[in-house]
């Protein structure tokens, strides 16, 4: 199976890099939360006000069961390794990679960015307290680390290509 997923916190560039690898290596381009969306008809901030987090969550796991079975990239959401469940099918995986970012960076990317429910009316310290707790869950799952501040996507996406053998 030709696949590359990708983990980190929400602004570290999985979206963004996604495509790009995607398109680069002619590879089908799939994201979790995009495909939830899709799915339920209403947005992640909706879901989880209708819903709760747990409900998402368990979207999230039966999104990202179904795309292992496909070829392409995956780009998660910032939050799939809190699930010991989605821990275990990630590490299942050799091309995982952790797109890691500084708090700095990823609040500087999403400033403007209403549209993640997490992070909603927060400080930076109360961002960061969401941030911290999954640091060593995303190393934990990742096969490859790659840090993302003062890089373009193409470096990122080279560096990528260069640890793959899809």
């Amino acid at each position: 199976m030709k696949q590359v997923i990708l983990v980190g916190f929400m602004g570290a560039g999985k979206t963004t890099i996604g495509k790009l690898l995607a398109k680069r290596k002619g590879m089908p381009y799939y994201d979790i939360d995009e495909e939830i969306v899709q799915d339920q008809k209403q947005t992640i901030a909706a879901i989880f006000a209708e819903s709760g987090e747990e409900a998402f969550r368990k979207l999230e796991t039966a999104k990202l069961q179904e795309l292992l079975g496909k070829n392409g990239v995956i780009s998660t959401g910032g939050g799939i390794v809190l699930n010991a469940d989605n821990r275990e099918l990630l590490t299942s995986h050799p091309a995982v990679f952790y797109l890691q970012t500084s708090p700095t960076t990823f609040l500087e990317r999403l400033k403007e960015d209403t549209s993640r429910p997490l992070i909603q009316q927060k400080t930076m310290a109360e961002v960061e307290a969401i941030f911290e707790p999954r640091v060593p869950l995303y190393e934990g799952v990742a096969s490859h680390i790659i840090t993302t501040d003062e890089k373009s996507p193409e470096v990122i996406v080279e560096e990528i290509i260069a640890k793959t053998t899809c």
